[in-house]
């Protein structure tokens, strides 16, 4: 399986509360929602659901996890079902199981090791949404295959980034881009060969 990050940020690389103001306050962040405005567009509608459709479920973070099953599981929403059947693999050192969340699988211990023997099974891609800490301990390591980015025509100036600052220095090759009529850019990179 590949490893496929799928996130909202902004031009200057923002990846914290895209969804909603309450999302991710840390470190007294109040932009949250900043991607409820364009993030709806039909384009990256269609180019999330087509990924995420074709995958073989999820890689995430104890507190996305988290954040996922208490927003989604109380909202009467069509992503409920899809989010609760999907497979998910968990990555946590604090979290124990069993798992509250159906079809979860805790990853614990060597994440890196864990994550390299999870890309060994066959199957579709797994996609990593949100999970800025873990995104950041894989991609130095090479486990990261593509990003899939909805970058946003808006700069915050403050928040939790993508790539933080001292990140191992990367180069990527374009896998794909599609402008959107909001403004979003698609665009899907893939780790140069060199950078791996």
């Amino acid at each position: 399986m590949r490893i496929v990050v799928i996130n909202h940020v902004t031009l200057d690389g923002v990846m914290q509360g895209p969804g909603r103001s309450d999302e991710d306050t840390r470190d007294g962040f109040t932009h949250g929602g900043w991607a409820a405005e364009r993030g709806g567009d039909d384009a990256v509608t269609r180019a999330w659901g087509r990924r995420l459709a074709a995958g073989s479920g999820y890689l995430l973070g104890r507190r996305t996890y988290q954040d996922v099953l208490a927003h989604w599981n109380t909202q009467d929403s069509p992503f409920r079902d899809a989010l609760n059947n999907a497979p998910k693999y968990v990555v946590s050192n604090t979290l124990a199981e069993p798992l509250p969340w159906p079809n979860s699988t805790l990853l614990s211990g060597d994440i890196p090791a864990a994550v390299a023997e999870l890309r060994k099974t066959p199957g579709n891609d797994l996609h990593i949404m949100g999970s800025g800490a873990l995104i950041r301990s894989l991609a130095p390591l090479g486990l990261i295959d593509e990003y899939l980015l909805c970058i946003h025509p808006l700069v915050l100036g403050v928040g939790r980034r993508l790539f933080a600052d001292g990140f191992v220095p990367t180069t990527f090759d374009i896998a794909d881009t599609i402008s959107t009529a909001t403004g979003v850019i698609i665009a899907g990179y893939r780790p140069h060969p060199m950078a791996r």
